[in-house]
């Protein structure tokens, strides 16, 4: 499954990518995230908890980065188990360009998931990956906003 979406964010570029880089903030904005651990600049440790269509689990897994590009783009790869759930992997190329004050954020994200999850059917997964994403990326453009004005 592909996700390809872009946001615009009311904040200049530099604040943007400390805010992506900042596990405070990526916890409160992922979408049932109930811990997220810095291993190091490049490694993360998350779990979270997910509710797609019946199937209710608890994920654990890591996160790599490659900020080779930085601040200009950046990428992730990660895996996570979900018990019996099932487990996904997959990655994201993120990219930020400066507008003015603003900054547009542009993702591009692949998952293969597996287990009962890859059982529940494509269209579902694909509609709550979506929403997901898209709560996701308001509560991160909420919150790098507020710092802005505040």
């Amino acid at each position: 499954m592909e996700l390809v979406d872009e946001i615009i964010i009311n904040a200049p570029k530099h604040q943007v990518y400390a805010a992506l880089n900042n596990p405070e903030v990526l916890q409160q904005c992922i979408p049932g995230c109930e811990e997220l651990i810095k291993h190091s600049e490049t490694e993360l440790e998350a779990k979270v908890v997910l509710k797609i269509g019946p199937v209710k689990a608890r994920f654990s897994g890591d996160v790599q980065l490659d900020t080779a590009g930085a601040p200009d783009a950046f990428s992730l790869t990660g895996q996570g188990n979900g018990g019996a759930a099932g487990h996904a992997k997959g990655g994201a190329d993120v990219t930020l360009s400066a507008d003015g004050e603003t900054t547009i954020l542009r993702y591009e994200a692949k998952v293969d998931i597996g287990g009962k999850l890859a059982q529940l059917g494509g269209r579902l997964i694909q509609s709550t990956a979506k929403k997901l994403a898209a709560k996701f990326f308001k509560s991160f453009a909420d919150m790098v906003n507020q710092d802005v004005s505040a």
